[in-house]
């Protein structure tokens, strides 16, 4: 099942899924419209769905979303930012946030939700209790069904897959989207003084609230109206729904004495380095692409950056050096010879070595159906060729932080040894030949 959001809409894919009692994974792709800046932007190709091409080349990829289904119903379900943050901020609900940065790492495979295996991992060690589990995912479940039933314009595939295991609790669909749908409509009453809950309220007159409020809410609001937490932060924090909180504000941010900032960091780089526990080191990144210049061009781009960086242009040879090496990250090219990228891909997310290392797709082609595929194999992200040196470098930092610009002129020990077997392994090939 797949098409636009132009032609069914999530509540109605959402009732065939439980309909049909079936198992799987949903994927939504949100698209944009291009402006008329100089920012690189990439235009889609004509493709998919029967939408003309002069349309599509409109359209640029926008976020994803993804739920998981068992028997028709809800398992789990997120968006696609990869870091732990959100997990991060339902476990100070319990005071044990911190417990992530002792996480050694965890023990289940979810090659397409990581976060899921850590919820996992810290159930097993006994941090929180399977009920405080199930309220986290019950909370998770919810806030991604909120945004996606706010979504008008979009993509979406529904694949049939092996249900997400071990499972914690699963959701009954139609309880959850009549109580989504009721504070989807009332949210629009707060427009246009609250429009997004990525807004993050500052108090601007303490003295009228104070007036105004008890002591202890005041408190409490003056705690996370800071300018820097944002309303889905502060529902998380507090074990509210979003609209509950957006409702206490409402009324102050009517007077004034609230005023709603948008977050000055971007999602994409709010990645901050503790969120992936034991990375302390120079980042090993490895780039398969039998394109010699596009892998020179990659090298260099990302050596300039401090990251470690080793290129292979045969995909058979790329796997057992990806062993050798393993790398904190692996970029790799979708269309290659004797073995392509989704080939290369599922047969590393078959190794627990590489279950949660994020694999970035290079491509030169750009579709809906293209990057859906990349993603049912375990790829964590997409980039389409050509692209530029600031759009590879968010990606990596996105996923493994910032590379050591100390390291950024000095050899790579481990890539030398690694092109010392290449080379001798070659000239015994071509020796042999």
């Amino acid at each position: 099942m797949q098409g636009t959001l132009n032609e069914i809409d999530i509540r109605s894919i959402l009732q065939l899924i439980e309909l049909g009692q079936r198992t799987g994974e949903l994927l939504v792709e949100a698209y944009g419209v291009h402006s008329n800046s100089t920012s690189g932007d990439v235009p889609l190709q004509g493709f998919s769905f029967g939408i003309p091409e002069r349309e599509s080349k409109k359209r640029k990829p926008g976020p994803f979303w993804f739920v998981f289904f068992l028997n028709g119903k809800i398992a789990y379900a997120a968006n696609s930012d990869a870091s732990l943050s959100r997990l991060r901020d339902y476990l100070r609900r319990y005071r044990v946030d911190a417990a992530l940065d002792d996480l050694a790492g965890p023990s289940i495979a979810a090659t397409n939700a990581p976060e899921y295996a850590y919820l996992w991992a810290l159930l097993e060690k006994h941090i929180i209790t399977p009920a405080q589990g199930r309220s986290i995912l019950q909370s998770m479940v919810h806030e991604t069904l909120f945004d996606l039933l706010s979504l008008h314009n979009g993509y979406f595939v529904f694949e049939i897959s092996p249900a997400l295991a071990p499972q914690l609790t699963s959701l009954e669909i139609a309880p959850i989207v009549t109580k989504i749908m009721k504070q989807v409509q009332e949210w629009k009453e707060f427009h246009p003084h609250i429009q997004s809950p990525n807004q993050c309220p500052i108090v601007t007159d303490a003295p009228q609230l104070r007036e105004t409020l008890p002591e202890n809410a005041f408190r409490t609001l003056s705690r996370w109206a800071d300018g820097k937490t944002s309303l889905r932060q502060m529902a998380r924090y507090l074990n509210r729904d979003l609209l509950t909180v957006a409702k206490a504000i409402y009324p102050y941010v009517q007077q004034g004495w609230i005023q709603l900032l948008m977050a000055s960091v971007p999602e994409i780089t709010n990645l901050r380095q503790w969120d992936f526990p034991g990375i302390t080191r120079s980042r090993r990144v490895i780039c398969v692409d039998d394109d010699v210049a596009i892998g020179k061009t990659v090298e260099y781009m990302l050596q300039a950056r401090g990251y470690e960086v080793t290129t292979i242009q045969n995909p058979l040879k790329a796997l057992s050096q990806v062993f050798q090496i393993k790398p904190d990250l692996i970029v790799c090219d979708l269309v290659m010879p004797k073995l392509d990228g989704y080939e290369l891909c599922g047969m590393l997310r078959q190794s627990t070595i590489f279950r949660l290392t994020p694999i970035i797709m290079l491509t030169g082609r750009d579709g809906f159906i293209d990057r859906v595929r990349a993603r049912m194999v375990g790829a964590t992200d997409y980039l389409t060729k050509p692209f530029g040196a600031s759009e590879l470098l968010m990606l990596l930092e996105k996923y493994i932080g910032p590379g050591d610009l100390r390291q950024g002129s000095m050899d790579n020990s481990v890539t030398e040894a690694v092109d010392r077997s290449r080379e001798a392994t070659d000239v015994t090939e071509s020796a042999s030949a």
